[in-house]
């Protein structure tokens, strides 16, 4: 009883911890996407677009100097780290502010690159623990729930308080500063992997150069198929994300501030009970076959909901929580609990934040050309119906690579465990 009693406690604490850190994070990325810069343009490109490629380009430069970064980080230096890029954050937003358009968009930039660092800070807290299915659960539901919150929060500052567009950034993350300090002292005080914890996960370590070459050049096949198919899945989320408003304004939700909150919120609820009761499954192998399934089950309600959609069989509002529902159901993984349980099932030696990051540099760099396609390649195409397209390829390629995938792990996993029987019986 009193060991349930501490575990729940460890829980709770970890949970609100990682939760508030990274939903405060987004108060700093987000809230300028629901600006509409209306009538903006430099050298024949939006200006908007300018702005999201240009932050989207600095995450993904982010991301490529965290799978050595992330992959070394040391526990000592974590907090360090986490408030030093919040501010020079939140610094940048400032710049954009004052700094007149369209010279200001390099700030985007400036931006972007901190904030691509603080997913694998916040994450390397909780992986590698019996609890970890849960855990990186709800730190994934922060980023699903805080998108919308603070872009409500942030038309709420420009249509009540009368803050403009280029002050609005920097004026909500101010608002979310010293909650993500509080999260984060909270955070740097979760204890440590116990025993048990190594024993049922692996023990989590930095990793060298030669630890990080070693993984990719054994795991080289499964790796590439979804670096793929996270690379299509994070250009379409983060489309979705960046012109959510343009979205909802295109299927008649015109001014309706609270739409970005309340549709996130039922997505991150329902995703969060499906992924979090993979908890349950102590198997890693199994875990990891089940979230084989739960992509399965994405590709289907993007692909089937848009279909019905498109027939005029289904609400429009429901049909957006239904994309989102199956993009966060597939992304949600791939953000830490696929390779959560990956590591624990082939028993790699290094941690979750290296693969998490080489399949983000690539997704949000892919995200970058798919923002490039649409402005020079399918300008005259709505948002909205752009958006439907992707939802099809995201569906078609997503169920092709969870296939493969599926097969490949199921004879990898059979052939390594007997070569360990073998192995054993030599031994004997």
């Amino acid at each position: 009883m009193r060991q349930k009693k501490t575990d729940l406690i460890f829980v709770l604490h970890a949970s609100l911890a990682a939760f508030g850190t990274y939903f405060c994070m987004y108060a700093f990325r987000k809230p300028f996407s629901v600006a509409t810069f209306e009538g903006l343009a430099f050298m024949g490109v939006d200006y908007k677009i300018l702005l999201v490629i240009t932050q989207v380009l600095g995450y993904a430069l982010s991301k490529f100097v965290g799978i050595k970064v992330i992959s070394e980080l040391k526990p000592d230096r974590r907090l360090l780290y986490l408030i030093l890029l919040i501010v020079l954050a939140e610094i940048s937003l400032l710049l954009f502010a004052t700094v007149p358009a369209p010279y200001n968009i390099v700030f985007m930039l400036l931006n972007g690159f901190p904030l691509g660092m603080i997913w694998g800070i916040v994450f390397s807290y909780i992986e590698g623990r019996r609890f970890t299915d849960i855990l990186g659960v709800v730190l994934s539901a922060s980023f699903i729930v805080s998108s919308g919150v603070v872009k409500s929060v942030g038309l709420y500052v420009m249509n009540t308080w009368g803050v403009s567009e280029f002050w609005m950034p920097s004026v909500t993350g101010a608002l979310f500063f010293l909650p993500l300090l509080i999260c984060s002292y909270l955070l740097q005080r979760v204890p440590p992997p116990t025993a048990e914890d190594i024993e049922s996960r692996t023990e989590r370590i930095p990793m060298t150069a030669d630890d990080r070459r070693g993984l990719v050049k054994k795991f080289f096949f499964p790796l590439l198929l979804i670096v793929v198919f996270y690379t299509f899945l994070t250009a379409f989320r983060d489309f979705r994300d960046n012109f959510a408003r343009e979205l909802w304004d295109s299927i008649g939700y015109q001014g309706d501030a609270s739409v970005f909150s309340t549709s996130e919120i039922i997505i991150a609820i329902v995703v969060l009970l499906i992924i979090g009761s993979i908890f349950y499954i102590k198997d890693n192998y199994k875990a990891l076959l089940t979230y084989h399934a739960l992509l399965m089950l994405g590709t289907v309600v993007l692909a089937a909901s848009t279909i019905m959609f498109q027939i005029g069989v289904l609400d429009p509002f429901i049909w957006m929580v239904c994309t989102g529902f199956g993009l966060y159901i597939c992304y949600v993984p791939f953000n830490c609990l696929f390779f959560d349980r990956f590591i624990a099932t082939f028993k790699v030696r290094g941690n979750s934040g290296f693969l998490i990051y080489i399949a983000d540099a690539f997704g949000y760099l892919g995200s970058i050309l798919v923002l490039l396609y649409k402005n020079f390649g399918q300008a005259n195409l709505s948002w909205l119906n752009f958006f439907v397209y992707g939802t099809y390829a995201v569906a078609f390629i997503g169920t092709c690579v969870t296939m493969i995938l599926f097969l490949h792990f199921g004879t990898r996993h059979k052939t390594e465990k007997l070569n360990n029987q073998l192995e054993y019986g030599q031994q004997i």
